[in-house]
């Protein structure tokens, strides 16, 4: 098996972000197939016994078995380092496998790790209750907050860990100026890029040293598979990341990634289009709600450094009503078009209540603390027509009595 001609990174890094998505990372059988091939196998055969002694050494390359490689799981880890300007990823089995891997490679009982307030719930789960049970220290800050993220600091300090847009709050986090103060102490940055994918935000541009997704939202597309993935320098990602991921085996299997890699080869189009849709549809929502969150929208607080760090606002906003959970699950049975669904970056247009669905596990005190109320609704824009979605919308506003 070869890589396809001109898959060396000094003439790839040339190509602009569409041509990478679509030609990044492929690499041909002697068929010469088109799309990438699709490797369904646990392990590989050996000529002789010294070529497979060199291999596990490490003196020579090739497969030695799929939970360390896999052609079509190799070509996805290229085709998102590639997209992200990394130097190198390795894809996990779930966005959760990418978070928890991307955390627990580096830290150990007596560090201390920063993270944001507003995250994913099972994102906070890892900080509030998986860490502290192996001797870490977390403190939860205001990402907003520059000065927050500074005061948080202690001498064992390892980690600043944050997601923005921030999920399902909308809040957005100064990546800049973070992970600046972040170099300055020897901390290392870890980002959640979920909402945006490097198709709208890369942070690795404004100083992030690590990259984490659930590529099962925007860049996979379709709400077809699981999927997830790290990002970083070739240090991190070889010496700290692959131990740990070698032995613990949150591997991504080959079907997922060939989905995935199909799903990246219309990202751009996909991300550009659905933040078109969503400021389209968050403009009329803007004024049958009493709180709309869209980082698009000049009311958005942050609007300004959305701007500065997004190429576009992304297809994911949420809304705030007045009537509680009853209004806002009205709201949901009243949707003809849009489906009730707790997933986002999906080419359908989906909704759904965080408080009683992603969120739910976090407790009354948990969510208030948050900033996640039970008359908050959260909504991803697909690929259909904002004017029909539109229509969905109004008449589901008009049912709950908006």
């Amino acid at each position: 098996m070869k890589r396809d001609t001109g898959q060396d990174r000094s003439k790839t890094a040339y190509w602009r972000p569409a041509t990478r998505a679509v030609r990044g990372g492929t690499w041909r059988s002697e068929q010469g197939e088109t799309s990438e091939a699709l490797f369904l196998t646990s392990g590989y055969s050996y000529d002789d016994a010294a070529t497979v002694a060199a291999r596990f050494a490490g003196d020579l390359d090739g497969m030695t078995y799929s939970r360390l490689q896999n052609p079509t799981v190799a070509m996805l880890e290229e085709r998102i380092a590639l997209l992200e300007g990394a130097e190198a990823c390795r894809v996990q089995s779930t966005g959760m496998a990418a978070m928890t891997a991307a955390l627990l490679c580096q830290l150990s009982a007596g560090d201390h790790m920063v993270s944001a307030r507003a995250a994913f719930g099972s994102c906070r789960w890892l900080g509030d209750s998986l860490l502290p049970r192996f001797g870490v220290d977390v403190t939860v800050v205001d990402a907003r907050d520059n000065a927050a993220w500074e005061a948080a600091i202690r001498p064992n300090t390892k980690v600043f860990f944050f997601e923005t847009p921030a999920n399902p709050t909308m809040d957005i986090a100064d990546i800049e100026a973070i992970c600046a103060l972040a170099r300055a102490h020897g901390i290392t940055t870890v980002v959640d890029n979920a909402f945006c994918t490097p198709a709208l935000q890369r942070p690795l541009e404004f100083g992030a040293d690590v990259v984490a997704y659930s590529a099962t939202k925007l860049m996979e597309g379709q709400g077809r598979v699981l999927a997830g993935a790290v990002c970083g320098s070739e240090a991190f990602i070889n010496d700290k990341l692959l131990p740990f991921q070698r032995n613990t085996g949150p591997n991504l299997s080959p079907f997922n990634a060939w989905v995935v890699l199909k799903g990246l080869e219309t990202l751009d189009l996909r991300a550009r289009r659905q933040s078109e849709n969503a400021l389209e549809v968050g403009k009329f929502v803007e004024g049958r709600v009493p709180v709309i969150l869209h980082p698009g929208l000049e009311s958005h607080p942050q609007h300004a450094l959305a701007r500065k760090q997004m190429d576009a606002c992304g297809p994911i906003f949420s809304i705030v009503l007045e009537g509680g959970r009853e209004q806002a699950h009205a709201v949901l049975d009243a949707l003809e078009l849009i489906d009730i669904s707790n997933n986002i970056g999906d080419s359908r247009s989906l909704m759904c209540h965080p408080a009683s669905t992603t969120h739910h596990n976090m407790g009354p005190e948990g969510r208030e603390a948050m900033g996640v109320s039970e008359g908050m609704l959260r909504i991803n824009i697909g690929l259909e027509d904002p004017a029909d979605l539109i229509e969905d919308l109004d008449r589901a506003f008009s049912k709950a009595g908006l």
